[in-house]
């Protein structure tokens, strides 16, 4: 950034590829007047998503001009437009499927060399071409999360409310912009989350660097600033000698409130979650043996949490479904949406059925394929079963109301006395009046002219913002969930190495569609910050990355894993589909910090730079009791 650095791109001076400036309140006025303010530099490493299939693409030119292209895609659309723009033809002379996907994790959202040149080669030679990268090219060469560092000031009174915030965040933004200037935009807006933050200055400079472009990561740069604003408010806390769960609670977003940045809070359990957090870290702690002089120290820490349920971006953000029901009573489901790992054809499948009163083995969720499904704008920012979820409700129920229409001829009642329930349609008040789900199928496409029963369903909130990428102002989403975890570990202080003893969440989900589904990301989303925030690093050295393979890239394994126990609030939000709202990207934010305030309780230090290597434990470990045995007299 400095001055006369060598530029990475000619037009772009000092190498700030973007820069993001939210303001709101007096913050200057109020950290004068606050009993306690604090001030710390925090810094985190690149690091990669982890998935398991590598970037693929396969593409087939024809004799008409035609492409046709299967990928491993979070959001194919994006793929279907750009492709067209890069070959010069209009969208409809692409046709993409997608197949199963092994992974994403933000890191399949956009497009990349092997698409583009998949496409050309196969144009040009008129034969199919199919590209896969390997494992180590894509530890090499692709994505990685952004480093940051991170200057943050808070102030506080001494009964421990939440003044004002004053953060500052350079994000290494690789060589390329990527999706670079939403991922600045969002470390800076949700310092507003999850806590009541009447005055806040967040400037953010993403920074060119001749490393690989930098993109979005499962929580999207929310991990990175929520790491140093818990810890910060833990060590905070602690100088005040307040209790750190009281103060989340007092401090905490209430239903109705806004941001001073306009994000407006509709449900939300944080209070729940924050009182159940404490609990469990109060019950924990009264379980630890602690020994002065031991080598293994065990610890608890806690950490909350706020994330979005679907983000807004400029252009089309609709999701769209359509419902076939089949003469035999079977259902197809299409939408534009792909289910990267997350189990949203599941979740998807669920809320057709429950409107439809059959059962889930009923609905056949069908590929997407641009020819046939909706326009989708993409699997990111947890959008898929808020969004995606409603349009699936609507077209349920489009497909609903006009087999009603044939059940209450048949059964000589009102259409909205009709009940749909385990594959049977009868009259409210009257459930002999009745008959099979199938048959009533029969007679809608069977008698007189005969019906095909089609429903169809669009959805996207209303009342949300296009993203101000430079002020951060405004309504980024139409629900927003909160939770909090809680971690117990235990420090080798002679070897350095931490071992997570068990871990904790409790999630304001809304109503949970698929219990095992949000269990599973959860689980997913803890065991991937324990590898953030204790292993995983990408290794360069003189521009080179060092650690291409899972090898010597230390992504946690099931050896890693530990007990993980996950609690719901009772919430229920009003714009999601039955209840719904985000589950499994959030939690991921405030792993990390729980996991920080566990080793400060066990060792008495605190780390402001991830990963926690054993190397550094040990080093800040005996640098600390060097200092300590100095100053006895």
């Amino acid at each position: 950034m400095a001055d006369g650095s060598p530029l990475v791109h000619e037009n772009v001076p000092r190498n700030l590829s973007f820069e993001t400036n939210l303001s709101y309140g007096d913050v200057d006025k109020a950290l004068a007047a606050c009993d306690y303010v604090r001030e710390d530099r925090f810094q985190t490493a690149a690091i990669r998503h982890g998935f398991l299939e590598p970037h693929a693409a396969l593409a087939n030119w024809d004799s008409s001009g035609k492409l046709t292209f299967w990928g491993s895609k979070q959001s194919p659309y994006f793929t279907y437009r750009n492709m067209g723009k890069a070959l010069g033809i209009p969208p409809s002379r692409v046709r993409f499927i997608q197949p199963y996907l092994g992974g994403g994790f933000g890191g399949k959202n956009e497009m990349f060399a092997v698409d583009f040149c998949a496409a050309f080669l196969s144009r040009k030679t008129g034969r199919p071409v199919k590209i896969v990268a390997s494992q180590e090219e894509v530890l090499y060469a692709y994505r990685q999360r952004h480093p940051t560092l991170i200057r943050i000031r808070t102030g506080l009174q001494k009964d421990g409310t939440l003044a004002a915030i004053d953060a500052e965040i350079i994000a290494d933004g690789g060589a390329y912009k990527s999706m670079g200037s939403m991922s600045l935009y969002i470390m800076c807006t949700r310092l507003a989350l999850p806590y009541r933050v009447p005055n806040l200055r967040a400037r953010g400079y993403r920074v060119h660097t001749n490393t690989q472009p930098s993109c979005a990561m499962r929580g999207h740069g929310v991990p990175q600033i929520r790491f140093a604003a818990e810890v910060q408010l833990e060590m905070a806390v602690a100088e005040l000698g307040l209790d750190p769960v009281e103060v989340r609670r007092k401090n905490a977003l209430q239903p109705g409130e806004t941001t001073g940045n306009g994000l407006k809070i509709t449900s939300c359990g944080l209070t729940e979650c924050i009182e159940k957090a404490g609990d469990i870290a109060g019950r924990w702690r009264g379980e630890l043996h602690r020994e002065g002089n031991s080598r293994y120290r065990k610890g608890v820490g806690v950490a909350a949490y706020g994330f979005i349920s679907g983000s807004r971006l400029a252009g089309h953000n609709t999701a769209a479904a359509q419902v076939k029901v089949h003469e035999d009573g079977g259902i197809a489901l299409i939408t534009g949406s792909t289910d990267c790992g997350q189990g949203s054809d599941t979740a998807l499948s669920q809320i057709a059925a429950e409107v439809l009163g059959v059962r889930l083995a009923d609905i056949r969720y069908g590929t997407l394929d641009s020819e046939i499904t909706p326009v989708d704008p993409g699997v990111f920012g947890s959008r898929v079963t808020f969004i995606t979820g409603n349009a699936v409700k609507l077209a349920a129920e489009d497909a609903k109301r006009q087999l009603a229409e044939v059940a209450a001829e048949v059964l000589e009642a009102a259409p909205g006395d009709i009940v749909f329930r385990d594959r049977r349609v009868y009259v409210a008040g009257s459930p002999d009046r009745s008959l099979p789900f199938d048959k009533l199928v029969k007679k809608a496409q069977y008698s007189g002219t005969g019906k095909t029963i089609l429903g169809r369903g669009y959805w996207a909130p209303e009342g949300i913002d296009p993203p101000q990428f430079a002020t951060g102002m405004g309504n980024q989403s139409g629900a927003y969930t909160f939770g909090t975890q809680v971690a117990e570990v235990e420090v080798d202080v002679e070897t350095g190495r931490v071992k997570v003893c068990r871990l904790a969440m409790v999630h304001d989900c809304g109503q949970t569609i698929n219990e095992m589904l949000a269990e599973g990301q959860l689980e997913g989303s803890a065991i991937g910050g324990i590898g953030h925030t204790f292993t995983e690093e990408i290794i360069r050295k003189d521009g080179q990355t060092i650690n291409p393979s899972f090898l010597e890239y230390r992504m946690p394994t099931a050896l890693d894993a530990c007990e993980v126990a996950s609690t719901h609030t009772d919430t229920v939000d009003a714009m999601g589909p039955f209840g719904a709202k985000e589950s499994g990207e959030g939690i991921q934010v405030a792993i990390t910090p729980a996991l920080v305030n566990a080793v400060h309780d066990a060792i008495g230090i605190w780390f402001k730079e991830i990963p926690i290597t054993p190397d550094v434990i040990v080093e800040t470990w005996n640098s600390a009791q060097r200092r300590n045995k100095g100053a006895q007299p």
